[in-house]
């Protein structure tokens, strides 16, 4: 079933290009379609996924036996989450562009070309799939942005793939480090777990891990590693933004607990202080940077920084063990669980927040914050669904946001005390800007950008949202408040393989 996951959206990618060129519509019904049944294949495989953790739904063939590279797939409380979140998002970006008429088929074929890679790398076992499919996203993504971006949309997308293709060779490197650290030689993730293969090797863990961090770090991204997203996300267009942040960051986090914490334990204990400063400066940085930004959307995308910064302050805090007994494992269990969770929140409502970027600059042109106020007067449902989006990315209680920040939190206060207090500043920052865009934007006397000289801008159209952008927002944010309110389903799937995470960590 996980190939057919995989594979289905590629297989309708194929088709649309093979076939007789057809309407915008029919490629939006046919794109749509397949998001649909990704989703309620997904919806399968949760249901099917054992209570007791664990791998499930393995799928093994052979394909580079010489190398020991094979193709092996599976799902588990790491990466089901992940899945499904993705799966929401890409059907919330069909959706989104239902009224889209350039290139759509063209754009649809990419879009689904990124689903199939995405999900392919939460599922991979194999290093060299994973790597496979880490470097197709990049391609689908450098095309997405270079084609249908804004303004210096070629440079950005340039910049995009330059630097994470260069992680992605940093990556290889680790990979092959260890395949021939491993006795035999395999790039099996499953099997590399179980063997440990740098135990005892502390020069050679040390280079294999910082191979392998740097290129994770990049594609995270983290500070000071970062400097690629800004213009990346400002420059592409909305849907491309809201998978991008949503779901292609992850594949760096999703990196470290997927083969950096379980196959270099020892390597990840030696570093952990690495990472745990690394989280908090991309945390109070991060945050930092977006309070000084006037253009809406590269405030959003500085937010991103800021909350992958927690998700690395957490796995770093999980790494540095040391004798406070079962109360200390529980605070590193809370801590590994959250930064899952956050990767989840995260995607649903960054995703969210790109996509009401984009409706503000299809209506205003313009993303410069100063250009408008009052647009809750013409766009009242834009306002409303804007402040959920805002109010729950700053972590308010009953949103998913808070429950991830939370465990992130206090998991890492125990491990990591002066850390976690100073990123408790980040959430302060978060908490200011976002509020503060929200009231420039929206509250107070109605201004938008005019259209042409001498036109009075109270007098210009702002349309609230269409039936296709309420379509793919109103799901994203009230998964937010489901995921709020009632995270225990999600959660109960995610702790079990947290707790196997960690008990890798302590061998």
């Amino acid at each position: 079933m996980l190939t057919v996951l995989v594979l289905l959206p590629t297989a309708v990618a194929v088709s649309l290009l093979c076939l007789p060129r057809g309407t915008p519509r029919s490629v939006h019904v046919a794109w749509t379609a397949t998001a649909v049944v990704e989703l309620a294949l997904t919806a399968t495989i949760w249901l099917r996924h054992p209570a007791g953790g664990g791998l499930s739904h393995q799928e093994r063939a052979r394909w580079l036996p010489s190398v020991g590279a094979g193709y092996h797939v599976g799902v588990d409380g790491l990466s089901l989450p992940l899945v499904a979140m993705s799966c929401v998002l890409f059907l919330a970006c069909a959706l989104y562009t239902w009224r889209q008429t350039d290139r759509v088929r063209e754009f649809a074929v990419l879009f689904l070309f990124l689903q199939s890679t995405s999900l392919g790398l939460f599922v991979a076992l194999d290093l060299i799939l994973f790597f496979l499919f880490f470097d197709l996203s990049l391609v689908a993504m450098y095309f997405v942005i270079a084609g249908w971006g804004h303004r210096d949309a070629a440079r950005s997308a340039l910049l995009f793939f330059l630097y994470t293709f260069t992680g992605s060779l940093a990556l290889l490197l680790g990979f092959i480090g260890l395949y021939l650290a491993a006795d035999p030689h395999t790039f099996d993730i499953v099997e590399l777990t179980r063997d440990d293969p740098l135990a005892g090797r502390t020069t050679h863990g040390a280079l294999v891990l910082l191979a392998v961090g740097v290129g994770l770090a990049i594609k995270t991204p983290t500070v000071p590693f970062h400097t690629w997203l800004p213009p990346a996300h400002t420059d592409a267009p909305a849907a491309g933004s809201a998978v991008l942040a949503g779901v292609l960051l992850k594949m760096g986090t999703y990196g470290f607990l997927r083969i950096a914490m379980p196959v270099m334990p020892g390597a990840w204990r030696g570093a952990a202080v690495v990472f745990v400063v690394v989280g908090v400066v991309s945390v109070v940085y991060g945050a930092l940077v977006a309070f000084a930004q006037t253009d809406f959307k590269r405030m959003v995308a500085y937010t991103s920084v800021n909350h992958m910064g927690y998700i690395v302050l957490a796995v770093g805090a999980a790494g540095t063990l040391g004798g406070d007994g079962p109360a200390g494992d529980r605070a590193r269990h809370l801590a590994v669980t959250g930064s899952v969770f956050q990767m989840v929140s995260h995607g649903l409502l960054t995703g969210a927040l790109f996509l009401l970027c984009g409706v503000l600059y299809e209506r205003g042109g313009t993303h410069r914050t100063a250009a408008y106020s009052g647009v809750a007067h013409r766009a009242p449902v834009f306002a409303a669904l804007t402040g959920v989006a805002a109010f729950a990315s700053l972590g308010l209680p009953g949103f998913s946001g808070f429950i991830a920040e939370f465990q992130i939190l206090t998991g890492s206060l125990g491990p990591q005390p002066v850390a976690t207090g100073l990123a408790l500043l980040g959430v302060l920052l978060t908490a200011a800007l976002l509020l503060r865009a929200v009231r420039q934007v929206f509250t107070g006397p109605l201004r938008l950008p005019p259209t042409g000289p001498g036109q009075a801008t109270t007098t210009r159209s702002f349309p609230d949202l269409a039936w296709h952008e309420t379509a793919s927002l109103t799901p994203l944010l009230a998964l937010a408040v489901v995921l709020g309110l009632l995270p225990r389903f999600v959660l109960d799937v995610i702790e079990p393989a947290s707790l196997g995470v960690l008990r890798l960590l302590a061998r």
